[in-house]
């Protein structure tokens, strides 16, 4: 049997501020898409369901880089179709793991979903792997395990960091720092690279269940994380 992945997508596309566009971030799907495709089916899932927002920006900053563009030329269909995310809290049981998409997008619409947070909960109840990458482990911050513990209560999880957003200028039209907040729920266990823009990839064990928790900490740490989401499967 072929694993299924679900990879959830924001469907906030404006900055709340400014209402400049946002959405989810090019090359933290493209990335995870291309170590996944062949190896497991993919489903994706958005709040809203259909289109999910991509961040022009995302689209202007990798523009050099090859596997972003053939995948924005070629995989549009993914992002256009997305399937609505309360209609995947049945299916849990079909999946093998769940990831988040970064992109500023979540940090206002994934963070409290009820939904979202629900699925986290029974994919980590099934010990099941939850993967996130830069802006996505906000989906983690307000996550609980069965018994009502914080997801990553001491865990060591990574993510956007304060400097990053600082460089680009978001840091004062955003919710929340997604650093700060990542090191107050896990008890002081964020990390990250050594200088911004690295590749940083973190795996936890969830707080109260088996489940693997997988966390990348920016666009150039997309790609492991995918590569981490098949070690989790055994692939």
């Amino acid at each position: 049997m072929t694993p299924k992945v679900l990879i959830v997508l924001t469907s906030h596309g404006k900055i709340d501020a400014t209402g400049n566009p946002t959405g989810w971030y090019l090359p933290e799907f493209a990335h995870p898409h291309e170590v996944l495709k062949n190896k497991v089916s993919l489903t994706i899932a958005s709040p809203k369901g259909g289109e999910a927002p991509l961040d022009p920006a995302s689209v202007k900053m990798f523009e050099s880089d090859a596997v972003s563009q053939t995948f924005l030329k070629e995989q549009r269909a993914l992002w256009e179709n997305t399937h609505k995310l309360e209609d995947m809290l049945p299916r849990v049981g079909e999946f093998d793991a769940i990831f988040y998409v970064g992109g500023h997008g979540p940090m206002f619409d994934l963070t409290t979903s009820k939904t979202s947070l629900s699925l986290i909960t029974a994919f980590a109840a099934s010990n099941k792997p939850v993967a996130a990458v830069c802006h996505g482990p906000c989906v983690l911050l307000n996550a609980t395990a069965p018994s009502g513990e914080r997801l990553i209560s001491g865990v060591t999880v990574t993510g956007f960091s304060n400097d990053e957003e600082d460089a680009v200028g978001a840091s004062s039209v955003m919710p929340f720092m997604l650093e700060t907040e990542l090191g107050k729920v896990s008890g002081g266990k964020y990390v990250k690279a050594a200088e911004p823009w690295e590749e940083k990839v973190v795996v936890g064990k969830a707080a109260g269940t088996g489940s693997v928790v997988i966390t990348g900490q920016n666009p150039a740490s997309a790609g492991k994380v995918g590569e981490e989401i098949l070690r989790a499967l055994g692939l």
